[in-house]
């Protein structure tokens, strides 16, 4: 075939997708670049993406339980101090509640840079966007003839089976994600009637504003930050409900949970023996090839003889001296603010000048108190070349870019398996990989070794 009639090809299969984009789109008021193909990744990286799963499902229950042990004076009573910074009260007691002792959030969703040598985990997730866009995605270059990681329908059930029926609140502040969530709920209806023929009564999602209501299901999917509940209309009321056990609210009302101080915590000395245990020494090894080493931006002063680890300095305001070159560091809010998703709360150390270095590092040690902050190595992603379809020229055109890959567990009896992965391809020159108009967005597809 000429590499005309190649391009040609690949066209088609672009347009197709565009073709049977919903009506309003996946996002609101959002757009990205379509591409004809998925990205690939090999088997084995395929498996090792299940095997991860079951580790960071591991490693959440870990945490979950850490801070239990903290509150009940099992384990050191600063840990659950500190992750309680900055949070309402009545927040902080409701998580507490011994109803909700064992609950964890039910999407584990990893953000994965790929690097030259591997891959790094930036953060994890509780309350991810793209499930939606992940399962339609999904479905559409699978009808194009790819081995979709997950299934054409793994997002799908994956969704189904940890909301098995129920309503989807979605706030104002996560409005982006709406259609989304409407699509995924009326294609939960239709994949159940395939599944199991006419069951009555059928299961129903529902995707709900913020109102207060009368009529709860029985599983309520809460797609809005702990953060932002004073502006969540519904919330007050869904908590006391939550707590007298007339709604099971995933993911549950856990903002220790939503932290990502952990990732810090995970690294101390001090808690080596504790992650150990509950990991394992297999589980142990594995994560700490991918989870950044961080630190926790605490004020206090060191002792004399002591250093901060890895950095091989005394005190912070050493670290704010450092050159361009020595400053492979990222800054992070830790959680519980309107600047600790997206990335509108980070700092990548070497793309700011020195001045607004030591602003941002003075800044965020100030903040320790009610907000903390952590800071984490840096690790550059690796360059790869994607094509996508310029539709102002109808062109096939190759982006290099650096991937950001999400991929999706729904832990479930035991199991914890990759239901799909969304890998946002950014112009090479981002430093930050989250979605833009100008990234590419597919699903992963598994290719032979």
């Amino acid at each position: 075939m000429s590499s005309s009639a190649t391009e040609m090809d690949e066209v088609g299969r672009a347009r197709q997708v565009l073709e049977v984009m919903p009506e309003g789109g996946l996002f609101q008021e959002k757009a990205w670049r379509v591409s004809p193909r998925p990205f690939p990744i090999s088997r084995r990286f395929a498996a090792e993406l299940d095997q991860l799963g079951y580790r960071l499902w591991q490693f959440v229950k870990a945490c979950n339980q850490l801070y239990r042990l903290s509150i009940e004076g099992r384990q050191p009573e600063w840990i659950a101090a500190l992750l309680d910074r900055g949070k309402p009260a009545e927040l902080v007691a409701a998580s507490r509640e011994r109803r909700f002792r064992d609950d964890i959030p039910a999407v584990i969703r990893p953000d994965i840079v790929l690097t030259e040598d591997g891959f790094t985990i930036a953060e994890l997730d509780s309350v991810p966007g793209g499930i939606g866009l992940t399962a339609w995605l999904g479905r559409q270059y699978a009808r194009l003839g790819e081995d979709i990681l997950g299934g054409a329908n793994g997002m799908l059930e994956g969704f189904m089976n940890i909301v098995p029926g129920g309503d989807i609140v979605v706030s104002e502040e996560a409005a982006t994600y709406r259609p989304e969530m409407e699509w995924l709920a009326t294609e939960a209806v239709a994949h159940h009637r395939f599944l199991h023929g006419r069951v009555d009564p059928a299961p129903v999602w529902r995707v709900l504003d913020d109102s207060p209501r009368s009529d709860w299901q029985p599983t309520v999917y809460r797609f809005f930050e702990l953060f932002d509940l004073a502006n969540v209309r519904c919330a007050s009321q869904l908590l006391t409900e939550a707590v007298e056990g007339r709604v099971h609210v995933t993911p549950p009302f856990k903002p220790q949970l939503e932290e990502k101080l952990w990732f810090a915590l995970f690294w101390l000395r001090p808690l080596e023996g504790y992650w150990l245990r509950e990991l394992g020494e297999k589980s142990l090894a594995a994560l700490r090839k991918v989870i950044p080493y961080s630190w926790l931006l605490d004020p206090e002063p060191l002792p004399a003889h002591a250093v901060l680890p890895r950095l091989e300095v005394q005190s912070w305001s050493e670290v704010a001296e450092f050159s361009q070159k020595q400053r492979e560091l990222i800054l992070k809010i830790s959680g519980f603010s309107e600047k600790a998703w997206g990335s509108r709360g980070v700092v990548v150390a070497q793309d700011v000048p020195h001045h607004e270095w030591k602003e941002a590092l003075a800044e965020a040690l100030d903040a320790w108190p009610n907000q903390p902050h952590l800071l984490q190595q840096f690790h550059k992603g690796r360059v790869v070349e994607h094509p996508w379809l310029d539709e102002a020229t109808g062109a096939i055109v190759t982006m290099r870019g650096r991937v950001r890959l999400c991929p999706y567990y729904f832990p479930g009896e035991g199991r914890v398996k990759c239901a799909g992965a969304l890998a946002t391809i950014c112009p090479q020159d981002k430093k930050l990989l989250h979605g833009m108009s100008d990234a590419i967005l597919v699903p992963t597809a598994v290719v032979a070794d």
